[in-house]
Parts: structure tokens; sequence; C-alpha cells
């Protein structure tokens, strides 16, 4: 965690010595979560949230670089039905995903507070739960694994969306992520691949 500090301040400080001006910030908000790619057919979203903090280094009034540091829960899940013995049985799968992500959006302003922003995004796994539930005949069983070590440690993305500044300080903010690699470590997952996909709606402030 402390290399990966070091590595937003510098980045940050990179930024900062060619910029007219530096404002830092907080965020929050809301992730609607998938995964896509291989048998994801009847996966539904998750609900997250994500909070975390951003520096966005002015080069003009219309020309943005914004680097994040963000905690996001993410994963997906999956609800289907089948007959037991004569008994119909509920599934509930959710696939629990938890990350430190790393975005870098470039920003460009297109009018009096509305920008487009797009940039590439590094995410660092903190944990991965797959909890399977199962209910039938009024009663409820759960299990919850720890999958950690079937998951790759690094999620590679990209990020489009738009922002809204208010005066004040106070800005909104909707982005779509999209996983660019496989979520997958495991053997075989060469041919088995899954992607995140995070839809987030986020509250911001600067200060």
């Amino acid at each position: 965690m402390k290399k990966l500090l070091l590595s937003v301040a510098l980045i940050a400080g990179m930024f900062a010595a060619n910029a007219q001006e530096v404002k830092f910030g907080a965020k929050a908000g809301l992730n609607l979560a998938s995964i896509g790619g291989d048998e994801t057919d009847d996966n539904k979203s998750k609900v997250g949230f994500h909070i975390g903090g951003v520096a966005e280094v002015m080069f003009s009034d219309k020309f943005s670089v914004q680097p994040e540091l963000v905690y996001s829960v993410q994963g997906a899940k999956a609800e289907y039905t089948e007959e037991l013995f004569g008994e119909e049985v509920n599934y509930t799968d959710k696939l629990k995903l938890n990350y430190i992500n790393l975005p870098i959006m470039a920003k460009y302003y297109v009018a009096e507070g509305f920008s487009i922003e797009a940039g590439p995004q590094v995410g660092f796994l903190i944990s991965a739960e797959q909890e399977s539930e199962a209910s039938f005949d009024g009663e409820t069983e759960s299990e919850t694994t720890d999958v950690k070590e079937f998951t790759s440690g690094i999620d590679l993305g990209v990020g489009v969306g738009l922002g809204y500044k208010l005066e004040g300080g106070l800005n909104l903010a909707l982005r779509y992520n999209l996983g660019l690699s496989n979520i997958n470590d495991f053997d075989g997952s060469d041919d088995f691949k899954n992607q995140n996909n995070v839809l987030q709606l986020s509250v911001g402030y600067s200060f």
C-alpha cells in the first residue's frame, strides 16, 4: 500500500509541475457492477459503493488530468431455480470483489461546469469472496468461500464519463469502467475469461 500511495504522489507531482492549478477533493457514490465474458448470460448487476480521493490538475480552463485513489466494491450476482427431490430450490450466488483502483482521467470542459472524461485504470485486488445461498421449504442455507487465490491481483480497464461542477466545490459524475483484463487466475483460465464492468454515480467535493 505504501508503494501505491507513493506512485500516486509521484504521478500527481509530475503533472503538478506543469499545471496552472491543482485542486484536491474527495468522492463517494454507488456502483452498479457486473461481470462480462464467458458464461455470464445469467449474471445480474450487483450494487456496491466507492469512496476515495482525487487531485484535479488544471492545465488550462478547458483541459485537466485527474488521478484518483478509490476503494471500490464490485462483482456480480446470479439467481436461478432448480427442482431437487420434488422441492423447488432458489439459488443466489454473489461474487464480491473489493479493489483499490487508480484511475487517471483526462477531462475536457465542453461548457461552463460540464466535462467529458476518459482514461485508463489499474485496480489492486483487496479481497474476493463467493457467497452461495440456497432457499427451500422456508429455510435458507448459505456458505461463503474465499476465492482470492483464484482471482487476478491486478485489474486493468478504461473509464469514460461525464461530470458537472457546481459553485462552491460540489460536483457530480457518471462514469462507466470497462474491464480489459481477465479477472480469473486459475488453471485453464486462459480459456475462460471474465472482465469487470462498473457503472458509477459519484458525488464529490473539491477543496
